[in-house]
């Protein structure tokens, strides 16, 4: 499953929410008709009316424009503010096999690099990429370290010159100092 947005919190009385998106086709993903599946292990448990509404496994877009930089989704079935209140923090995903190949050869679905190993130029083993964080100047890799911790590396060309998909694993050429925090 590739996470596509995270309902935010509920909009108004008729059962809208807003949704952070994590998709760079937005257009694509979150288009009337579409259906998300949805993913409730994120929601905060202190809603009350989580416990009393069910979180379907699939939600139907019906409607859906654009507000403040994240969306505003009517979704069938969710027509009062209750139900989309039980729906905050919901997880939304699209199954990765419905998603096609990128067109651009420098560019990877997050579910591509999560597990690959990180390694420097010379071979050495930095870690494993665990996820990737969306970050405003630059995706982040997020390594588990061979030592424990973990390490954030910008997801760059001058700082990851090379993604080997097939040999599983991401080259890093890492700036002085980045391993040091």
């Amino acid at each position: 499953m590739l996470y596509v947005g995270r309902i935010v919190r509920p909009h108004g009385i008729r059962g809208e929410v807003i949704v952070e998106v994590r998709t760079d086709d937005p257009d694509e993903r979150f288009a009337p008709g579409k259906v998300l599946v949805t993913d409730p292990g994120a929601m905060s448990s202190t809603s009350t009316d989580a416990a009393a509404y069910k979180v379907p496994d699939r939600l139907r877009i019906e409607e859906v424009r654009a507000h403040l930089g994240r969306l505003i989704v009517g979704f069938d079935g969710v027509y009062d503010r209750n139900v989309a209140e039980a729906l905050r923090e919901v997880l939304l995903c699209v199954d990765s096999a419905d998603v096609g190949p990128l067109s651009d050869p420098d560019e990877f679905h997050d579910h591509q690099l999560v597990g690959l190993t990180a390694v420097t130029l010379a071979g050495e083993t930095l870690g494993e990429v665990t996820r990737i964080d969306h970050a405003p100047a630059s995706d982040l890799l997020v390594l588990r370290r061979p030592e424990g911790g973990t390490a954030l590396v910008p997801f760059v060309k001058a700082i990851v010159p090379e993604v080997d998909l097939a040999g599983g694993r991401v080259i890093v050429d890492p700036p002085e100092g980045l391993f040091d925090l």
